[in-house]
Parts: structure tokens; sequence; C-alpha cells
């Protein structure tokens, strides 16, 4: 069995580029070990401290949410395809008070739906 796995844009930098994987995982909570096994750089953006995966990771089978489907309980089938999706919401904090604590600011501060850390503005 092969499912095919599409990782976003924001998530290249920590897979040197890779936009695509194949993966033989049964369900979401193999997956999620699979792309961490083979990008540990994104452990920490898919899960929280806890364990958890991150309430603004969303994933996609065949353009459906899958937490319509199961979720972790949905078995995947032969050529499925997941989207990795993180949310984009709007920054934690105004770019003044960004700027006041000394951090850089990308186009947006957007502290953080990527990464969920509150003391963050990932474009650095």
């Amino acid at each position: 069995m092969s499912v095919r796995v599409l990782l976003p844009n924001a998530f290249q930098k920590h897979t040197n580029g890779t936009r695509e994987i194949q993966s033989s995982a049964g369900n979401l909570p193999q997956l999620i070990s699979e792309i961490e096994t083979t990008f540990p750089a994104l452990r920490s953006h898919l899960r929280d401290e806890s364990g958890q995966v991150r309430r603004f990771i969303n994933f996609y089978v065949n353009e459906e949410d899958i937490r319509f489907l199961g979720n972790d309980k949905y078995s995947f089938k032969d050529g499925d395809e997941v989207l990795v999706i993180p949310s984009i919401a709007g920054g934690c904090c105004a770019a003044g008070e960004c700027a006041s604590r000394g951090i850089r600011l990308a186009a947006v501060c957007s502290c953080c739906s990527y990464c969920g850390q509150e003391e963050c503005c990932c474009g650095d």
C-alpha cells in the first residue's frame, strides 16, 4: 500500500526542500511517526510538549478533513493523498510589541500558527 503525502511550503526548510513523500502508514498516528522519523526537525512543529498533535495542524485525505473520516481510526487506502496543512492565523502580538521585545519581524508577525511559540516570529 502506498499513500502520497504532500507537505506544506512552510515545512520545507525542515525537509531539505522535500514537498512530497510516499508512505506505507496505515493510519494517522503511524503517518505522523513516519514523518517525524524521516524529518526529525518537524517533530516540534507537529507535536506540542505533551506529545499531542498541535491543534493548528490539519490533515486532509483526498481533500476531506480527516476529523470527519474518523481521525486516528481512519485506515488509509492505497492511493490516498494526504495533505498536511498548518492553519494560518494572525499574530499573538502587535508589531510594536514584538519590536519592543527585540524580536525581528517577517513581513507579518504571525506568532505563531506555524510553530506554536508565543515568543516567536517565524519569518526570521
